[in-house]
Formats: structure tokens, C-alpha cells, sequence
């Protein structure tokens, strides 16, 4: 796909990003109620424009990924966390979350992180097979942590080493 490119968001970017956050809100990913009017801004005072990759497709924003620290401690400053991955849903199939995935790697390289985490729930086959086809492994499970739609839903933590 040449046409489509990854980059660092920019605060312009915001408005795009959380319409595209709230068309894709589900149970299948957030763990939070789906957002009401008046709608909270996308980059807020923990997670700005340098935290998020974009994925850009002839000109439209299609997906993106936060970046950020699992803890604010020291001790684990070494790591690195995707905190979500989002991808549009006309656009799927084509490597977009894929990409997101690898850039994220390579920018928490880039930052000297030598491990990177994430956590995705237990329901959630679809981003559960593409982190693992990119190298991650489950390393726990918060069995039952989440109630959603009146099912509870695990919670699966899975990382690697960059």
C-alpha cells in the first residue's frame, strides 16, 4: 500500500482521531462506556500528539496507535506499552495494523526501550492473532477482570523483547 504512510500525530490531528475512537468503540476492545456528547478532546494532559502514530491513507487518517509507559517508575522505564491500536474498519485487511504494530516497535527502539507490552482482552481474536503473528506472547491473564455487556472478559497481558 504506497499511498498509505505512518507518522507521528500532530494536535490538528485531534478531532479526526476521536471520531475515528468513537465509530470503532466496542466491547470487543474498550473496557470504558461508550462516549456521550459533550465529547472529551482525543490528546489530553497524559497522552499528547507524541504518544500517537497515525496511519495516513491518501490524505484520511485511519488508524493509529498510542505509545506510552506501562508505570510512571523508574524501575520499569525500560519498557514501553501500546495502550491502543485502532484501525478503520472500510481499511482493514490490508497490513494497516500490521504497520502500526511494527512502527511502534521500531519508536520504542528508538526510545531505548529494550521490552515492549501490551494488554488485549480475552475475547478480542482478532488483534490476539496479529500481536501474536508480530512476536508477542502471553505472559499472564487477569481471568474475569472486566464485566462487559454482563460477561466477564479476561484480561491478557502479552509482551517482547525488542
Amino acid at each position: 500500500m504506497t499511498d498509505m504512510h505512518i507518522r507521528t500525530a500532530l494536535p490538528e490531528d485531534d478531532a479526526a482521531l476521536a471520531r475515528l475512537d468513537r465509530a470503532l468503540w466496542s466491547t470487543l476492545h474498550a473496557v470504558q462506556p461508550r462516549p456521550e456528547p459533550p465529547y472529551e478532546p482525543f490528546f489530553n494532559d497524559r497522552f499528547g500528539p507524541h504518544d500517537h502514530l497515525v496511519a495516513e491513507l491518501a490524505g484520511r487518517l485511519v488508524g493509529y496507535v498510542k505509545l506510552g509507559y506501562p508505570t510512571p517508575l523508574l524501575t520499569n522505564a525500560h519498557v514501553r506499552q501500546i495502550q491502543g491500536l485502532a484501525v478503520a474498519e472500510d481499511v482493514r485487511g490490508r497490513g494497516i495494523g500490521r504497520r502500526l504494530i511494527r512502527a511502534a516497535v521500531d519508536e520504542a527502539r528508538r526510545q531505548g526501550a529494550v521490552r515492549i507490552t501490551l494488554r488485549v482482552l480475552g475475547h478480542n481474536a482478532p488483534a490476539r492473532k496479529l500481536y501474536e503473528a508480530e512476536g508477542f506472547v502471553i505472559e499472564g491473564v487477569l481471568l474475569g477482570e472486566f464485566l462487559l455487556d454482563g460477561v466477564f472478559v479476561d484480561d491478557v497481558l502479552m509482551g517482547r523483547p525488542l
